[in-house]
């Protein structure tokens, strides 16, 4: 696994899937689209940028650049990097046919073109921070947001609370929280 300071901002969760056996970061997905809708998942953005940056790493088709271009101009002044895949010909695997452009999104391109792309942006994360205690699942569930009847609940106001997406999944809350906040932060954060 590699190692990088920056969030990575997808488009899809195959690309999620993708990455996350690549790099070991915080991974967004932005729906495609719905990222145009979705203030607390931009807020969430806004907050990962200034924290340790962002690269958004989104598809070469128009629709791609159009999800970059709107995450690029609603971050102004942000610290967003950019990392691009070259148009290759193709059709990804699970696809009957190819893309309207008929090229390759990020889940089909071979791993050592992503691996290219996102260091070419990305700041190396030098372990400077390892002796730093992380935010486990244990400690999610020692604080009622996993495991308990109301838990859902619990998890959905302590977001908010946050600005950040209530429907985030308790796995995309713990690497969140881990890289917004950190594990001193966040018993801060959970005491008020």
């Amino acid at each position: 696994m590699i190692k990088i300071k920056e969030a990575i901002v997808v488009e899809g969760v195959y690309d999620k899937i993708k990455l996350s056996g690549i790099f070991d970061t915080t991974i967004v997905v932005t729906d495609g689209f719905m990222i145009f809708k979705n203030k607390p998942l931009m807020n969430m953005l806004a907050t990962l940028a200034d924290k340790n940056g962002i690269i958004i790493f989104t598809d070469s088709d128009r629709a791609g650049f159009q999800i970059r271009n709107y995450i690029k101009n609603v971050l102004k002044n942000k610290n967003v990097k950019h990392a691009y895949i070259p148009d290759i010909k193709g059709k990804e695997k699970r696809k009957d046919k190819p893309s309207k452009e008929g090229f390759l999104g990020v889940e089909g391109v071979s791993d050592d073109i992503i691996i290219a792309a996102i260091q070419n942006a990305a700041t190396s994360d030098d372990d400077s921070h390892a002796d730093i205690r992380r935010i486990t699942k244990a400690d999610l569930c020692m604080d009622g947001f996993t495991g308990s009847p109301d838990s859902h609940a619990r998890r959905s106001a302590f977001l908010k609370k946050l600005g950040l997406p209530v429907r985030m999944s308790t796995n995309m809350m713990l690497d969140t929280l881990n890289a917004i906040y950190g594990y001193d932060e966040y018993k801060k954060l959970l005491e008020e």
